[in-house]
């Protein structure tokens, strides 16, 4: 004869116990699934920017505009597809800054084709320096390498090119960071050194994740992300 035991669990213990089950994770402050969905926080933008061509569900979510993160399913096929990111606009020369720094940290799948990188904008859209801080799978610069170079903080490799409608340095970190700290005024003392451009004037700096691939859905994550600059 098998005997059969009850155990008492006191109401308030019981819904209390329910209530942890069923309580969803805390939502983000802003969250947007649009193609162009974008927000604002704190002197930053934030942008979903699905731009490519092929391109797959996608969703960026915030607390702030160092707190912030994608859940992105692009297919296994080449291309860039996305690049979500968070934006500040310095809008100064060169000549006119004291200084211009950027800190980050992140943490990113070990699948895929992306990279993490800064887009950084100089005279409107006549300039774009990318700077790579990581990359993973089928991806790579516009353009065709110049050199390499100890700058910024960084050991890179230089290329140089154009993408037709505007001239493209890219600087690919030798190495992977998902954390570090880069002066962006010493990037651009090197490329004016170069004599790759003049005394532009510094406009948006961009950090983000440029996906080609996220098959079967992936998750990036800005742990922190700010930049200064005066």
């Amino acid at each position: 004869m098998f005997r059969v035991f009850r155990l008492f669990v006191p109401m308030s213990v019981f819904v209390m116990l329910v209530g942890l089950i069923a309580q969803p994770a805390r939502a983000a402050v802003w969250s947007s699934s649009d193609q162009w969905g974008t927000w604002t926080n704190g002197g930053y933008t934030l942008y979903n920017n699905i731009w490519g061509g092929g391109a797959g569900p996608q969703t960026i979510w915030a607390n702030s505009f160092s707190d912030w993160g994608v859940w992105a399913d692009h297919p296994n096929t080449g291309g860039v597809k996305s690049y979500p990111n968070a934006t500040r606009n310095v809008n100064r020369r060169i000549s006119a800054l004291g200084s211009a720094t950027s800190s980050f940290n992140v943490t990113v799948p070990n699948g895929g084709a992306y990279t993490t990188a800064y887009d950084i904008w100089c005279d409107g859209h006549a300039y774009e320096i990318m700077l790579w801080m990581n990359q993973y799978g089928p991806v790579g610069p516009i353009g065709t390498r110049q050199t390499s170079a100890s700058v910024g903080g960084h050991s890179w490799d230089v290329y140089r090119g154009s993408n037709g409608s505007n001239q493209v340095f890219s600087f690919v970190r030798q190495g992977n960071a998902n954390s570090g700290t880069v002066d962006i005024k010493a990037i651009l003392n090197w490329l004016r050194s170069m004599n790759w451009f003049g005394d532009v004037t510094l406009g948006d700096v961009q950090f983000g994740y440029e996906i080609t691939s996220s098959s079967g859905g992936m998750d990036f994550r800005t742990n922190s992300f700010s930049v200064s600059a005066n």
